[in-house]
């Protein structure tokens, strides 16, 4: 168990948390959310120890081991990635590597004798045989081919150190674990096993995840950290949306009687737990359905951006976009995909899918105009306008020294005046003196609002977004999400969210290095597809 007691962190005018007191116990998943700047990763910080609260204690059950998700990726790179993974569970790999030190030794001493003894006894009860094959087992798990398993760490890329280090984290099976963003990185096959595994793990688990369909799939209890406050609600973090999204809806409806809102809102949580994906979750609900209070669910101070892409210019033909042998090499000799050809239909909403993200980068870079060095073609009609959120924005601001006013005003047109563009700024919550905050400093989830601003002007009737989702936080994801989802005319997307993807998308195409997959089927049903599985693994084996 941890018991969190009168915690508060300060920095300087500035309070985070204020008086916190929570426990979190043995078997239940705690989801973090919070707004941007909340302090969920310094919260993780604390328990972990790696940084120190103002005021209030923290305690574990006295034996409890901990593991903690590492953010440096060069922490470990002159180990191997076995070792590393090993390294995890720190005492019995301390014990490993002091027992083979005592073995190498040339004067070896009966005194040397008897602690050999005792580590031997030490590691066989720690399971240490199979540690070795354990971290192999897992690294397989998590999509790092043994191949790579006796290389130093340095010699993988980003991606596949994110998963030697997630499954450093897990190796061991920790008594709690804390994970900050542990999705990121991750296809979707990995993530599902991460879903699986922490949906049966019986420790103390901590996420915090910008991930909704994640956060669903595996927590059993939503952390809120809002008003330097922080609450624990039963449920996962749908379940804590639509409650909160409820109370604020109940706040506002002063003459509905208190029998009434009970009422409503048992006859929610009953839905919510009727339609349960995780048994543990389920049963979770319905306990906290025995003694809920309506005072305990409280509207969020959340605010949600108003992303909404309706504004058309022009109405679209039945001509969409035609795409015939579209081919394109890298500038190492690998095919990103190959002879890629389809029609889009009026109304399309595709999610366009590949194992290598530099495949749909290179894709969307062609279709928008910015790479010219490919094979094949493609046509749009002349009804189309496209416009596109690349998967890097930084030509749109560096370089740029202006205030937010100017920088959007580019994209207003002539006549677009100085109180129109703070106008939809304060729409994208932007507000009083924000506005006149220069470019050059804004963070990646403000670019990207900023981003969603100039799309939003352009009236385009055919949209392409690629990882539109990376720096966002959940509020702004999910006001995309149903940006996206009322969008009345075409696109394209790719996105790592499952949620988004799952509820936006009518069509599924995957672009291979042999040709592309193209299924008029949901996110869910082409994952979950034996046909789909089957040409996939004929492709890729």
């Amino acid at each position: 168990m941890i018991s969190v007691s009168n915690l508060s962190l300060r920095y300087g005018k500035r309070t985070l948390f204020e008086d916190v007191n929570l426990k979190f116990t043995q078997g239940n998943c705690y989801g973090v959310i919070g707004a941007n700047g909340a302090g969920k990763s310094t919260f993780l910080k604390i328990l972990s120890g790696e940084v120190n609260q103002t005021s209030g204690s923290v305690a574990f059950t006295p034996g409890e081991r901990m593991a903690v998700l590492k953010q440096n990726h060069y922490e470990f790179d002159e180990n191997t990635v076995i070792e590393t993974v090993m390294m995890g569970h720190k005492e019995l790999y301390d014990i490993m590597i002091e027992k083979d030190a005592i073995y190498l030794k040339e004067d070896f001493s009966d005194k040397d004798g008897e602690r050999a003894g005792e580590l031997e006894n030490l590691f066989a009860e720690k399971d240490g045989w199979n540690m070795e094959s354990n971290a192999a087992t897992l690294l397989s798990n998590l999509g790092i081919k043994e191949d790579y398993h006796y290389k130093q760490l340095k010699e993988l890329d980003g991606n596949q150190k994110v998963r030697v280090l997630l499954a450093q984290a897990l190796f061991g099976n920790p008594d709690i674990l804390l994970l900050d963003e542990p999705t990121n990185d991750l296809d979707i096959d990995t993530i599902a096993w991460l879903e699986n595994f922490l949906a049966d793990y019986q420790a103390i688990v901590l996420v915090v995840s910008h991930d909704r369909h994640f956060l669903d799939a595996v927590c059993t209890h939503i952390v809120d950290i809002d008003f330097s406050k922080m609450n624990i609600y039963s449920g996962n973090y749908t379940f804590w949306y639509e409650s909160s999204q409820l109370a604020l809806k109940q706040r506002s409806d002063q003459n509905k009687k208190l029998e009434e809102k009970v009422k409503e809102l048992q006859e929610f949580i009953q839905r919510f737990s009727a339609n349960a994906s995780k048994s543990k979750q389920a049963t979770s609900r319905k306990k906290a359905l025995d003694k809920i209070d309506i005072s305990e669910i409280k509207a969020s101070s959340r605010k949600y951006p108003a992303i909404l892409f309706n504004n058309l210019g022009r109405e679209a033909g039945d001509q969409i976009l035609q795409v015939e042998g579209l081919t394109k090499v890298g500038n190492d000799g690998e095919v990103l995909f190959k002879n890629v050809t389809f029609m889009v239909n009026k109304g399309d909403k595709v999610a366009v899918l590949s194992q290598n993200s530099l495949a749909t980068t290179a894709f969307y870079n062609i279709l928008s105009g910015r790479d010219k060095n490919y094979t094949g073609e493609f046509k749009f009609g002349v009804t189309i306008s496209p416009a596109d959120i690349p998967n890097d924005n930084s030509d749109y601001f560096e370089g740029k020294d202006e205030n937010l006013v100017d920088w959007l005003r580019e994209y207003s047109g002539t006549d677009a005046d100085e109180q129109f563009v703070r106008s939809f700024l304060g729409r994208m919550l932007f507000s009083g003196e924000e506005v006149l905050k220069n470019v050059k400093v804004l963070s990646g989830g403000e670019k990207m609002r900023c981003m969603f601003s100039r799309m939003m002007l352009q009236h385009a009737n055919f949209l392409m977004f690629d990882e539109p989702t990376n720096h966002l936080d959940l509020e702004s994801i999910t006001a995309l999400n149903n940006g996206m989802k009322d969008f009345r005319g075409t696109a394209l997307f790719t996105s790592r969210d499952h949620a988004l993807t799952e509820s936006v998308a009518t069509r599924i195409i995957e672009l291979t290095p042999k040709g592309s997959i193209d299924r008029m089927m949901t996110y869910d049903d082409y994952i979950n597809s034996e046909d789909v599985a089957k040409l996939r693994e004929e492709i890729y084996k």
